[in-house]
């Protein structure tokens, strides 16, 4: 492979900053400019709906309709640790309680309409 060198210099002549093309015109005096680097930042923030173990009558953040969510339990944790505990303790045949008992596995909840993530409850 090659090794490639430099360009050679441009020696033209230098006659400064090109001025305005032909049929642009300066704005007039006191009247704002507008940048054309102007960066605008968008933030999002997503409100905290208070949930429970029960669907919860809400707004939806991301839609806006007037919603009542829809709940789906998930397993945690929390639930493998008592399950775990069980089978040590002796009861292997009880270890699979803490996967049908509410109060061990999370709520999550989401809007019917669009399915946006509403919210989480924990015990």
């Amino acid at each position: 492979m090659e090794k490639q060198g430099n360009p050679p210099p441009y020696t033209g002549p230098y006659n400064g900053p090109p001025g305005p093309q032909p049929g642009f015109q300066m704005p007039p005096q006191g009247m704002p400019q507008h940048d054309p680097q102007q960066t605008v930042i968008v933030t999002h923030t997503v409100a905290q709906v208070p949930v429970g173990p029960s669907p919860t009558s809400t707004t939806c953040p991301s839609c806006h309709a007037q919603i009542v969510t829809s709940v789906e339990t998930e397993t945690t944790t929390k639930t493998h640790l008592f399950a775990l505990l069980l089978c040590l303790f002796g009861c292997c045949l009880c270890s699979c309680i803490p996967y049908c008992v509410d109060s061990c596995q999370a709520k999550t909840h989401y809007c019917p309409n669009c399915r946006a993530y509403i919210g989480r409850f924990e015990n």
